[in-house]
């Protein structure tokens, strides 16, 4: 008997409609988080006059994924995947339309509750990662992932599209530009819901009976009923591998948080205008989602490793880039590369964990997973301010090095001791 890495399998129709109506509810959807990194930090400035406090909007994000994230998981592997979804898209329309509120009340506060609301509900949305890698077997798991997350990429075009027609018809109907794209986002955020809601059966079901879809696969045994851990924490964390994987995806994202804010300031201090601001953060994007099929389809083919940790190496490679080179296409590629290493960084942990856990608890360690990297978001837009204020932009960049070089340091640790202990057992290795 062939083993599942070396099967091919045939994607049903069923599977195929439901990762596209996946991907296109994500393009709708995610459109909103780019108003929330583009238009929070301007609208943070015209409700406080202090620049200082720009990445307040880009912190409160991370600390609603930090504190949703876990719970709508916890929904999800109870309920299915989709009431989890549509709960997060729900709030986010209420979000959406607080923000609008809190510009025409000129009330930051209303701001900092409106943000929290979208972003929780943004970052329950997320579980459309766990509902894309239910439906397929390990052997296909991020590539699916990556066919979802190319989904942003339309959301890339979308958003601009919004927010220039608003900006364009606002003074004719006496709306504030930094306003009127949230009053139309929720069209956006229903045309998403109606997406998930044509999606059947949920993808938890398909989950759990792969082998009723994909007939070759063989799901591994499963433990019966009476010896079955109860899921927690705790006990996730103590599985090393997946411990890494998720230092891994936090040390990319907390590399890029701090290179989203330094791009603009380092460009800035050299110069450049809005516009090539704007080009070189479109370049970032780009990184961040037009490849997440390629990287998916390496990490089904060479494994979760040869693309995690690659890619969190890339995404150091591009905070150097970014810091120390003081040339606009250098500074570009650069942020290219940040979003990139992150993208498949972000891919290939989610896999993996998403590999190592059961249908029915998956939510809730994709879940952990994106909470630890939303408290690291939160940690370093807390940090990145105060370092360029008391040391200069070279210190945040060199920051974000430090940040990602922990899971690089620790692989190498553990493969010179596996290397060891083959060496011990009297195997030959190759040179």
């Amino acid at each position: 008997m062939r083993s599942e890495t070396s099967r091919t399998f045939t994607v049903p129709a069923l599977i195929k409609r439901n990762t596209a109506l996946f991907a296109l509810a994500q393009s709708f959807t995610g459109a909103g988080m780019q108003f929330a990194y583009g238009l929070g930090p301007l609208m943070v400035i015209a409700l406080t006059n202090s620049a200082s406090l720009a990445g307040l909007s880009v912190g409160l994000l991370g600390l609603s994924r930090f504190a949703v994230s876990y719970p709508v998981g916890k929904v999800t592997d109870r309920f299915g995947r989709k009431p989890g979804i549509l709960l997060g898209l729900a709030l986010a329309l209420g979000g959406a339309i607080v923000l609008w509120l809190s510009m025409r009340l000129h009330s930051f506060a209303v701001l900092a509750a409106g943000m929290l609301v979208f972003g929780m509900g943004m970052s329950a949305a997320q579980q459309l990662r766990v509902a894309a890698a239910d439906m397929f077997p390990p052997r296909l798991r991020a590539q699916a992932l990556g066919y979802l997350a190319l989904g942003s990429v339309l959301g890339l075009i979308i958003s601009p599209l919004v927010i220039s027609g608003a900006e364009a018809i606002a003074p004719t109907v006496d709306q504030d530009p930094l306003a009127l794209p949230w009053l139309l986002l929720p069209v956006l955020i229903v045309m998403g819901m109606l997406l998930i809601v044509w999606v059947r059966p949920d993808p938890k079901e398909i989950g759990m009976h792969l082998e009723r879809y994909y007939p070759d696969y063989s799901p591994p045994p499963r433990a019966a009923v009476g010896y079955r851990t109860v899921f927690s924490v705790a006990r996730l964390l103590r599985n090393a591998p997946i411990r890494l994987a998720i230092i891994s995806n936090c040390a990319a994202t907390g590399n890029m948080a701090i290179v989203m804010v330094l791009t603009s300031l380092v460009l800035r201090h050299h110069g450049h205008s809005l516009g090539a601001i704007a080009f070189s953060h479109m370049f970032h994007a780009a990184g961040m989602f037009a490849f997440t099929i390629p990287l998916g389809k390496l990490a089904d083919r060479y494994g979760r490793g040869p693309v995690m940790f690659p890619g969190v190496a890339v995404a150091l490679v591009g905070a150097v880039m970014v810091t120390f080179i003081p040339s606009y296409l250098a500074i570009t590629i650069g942020t290219f590369l940040v979003g990139l290493g992150w993208a498949a960084a972000n891919v290939a942990s989610t896999a993996f964990i998403a590999d190592c856990t059961e249908a029915g608890e998956r939510g809730r360690a994709i879940g952990v997973n994106d909470s630890f990297a939303g408290a690291m978001s939160v940690a370093m837009a807390v940090v990145t301010g105060p370092l360029i204020e008391w040391s200069g932009l070279p210190a945040a960049g060199l920051t974000a090095v430090v940040v990602a070089m922990p899971p690089l340091f620790i692989a190498l640790i553990e493969h010179a001791r596996q290397r060891a202990a083959r060496l011990s057992a009297g195997e030959t290795l190759p040179d």
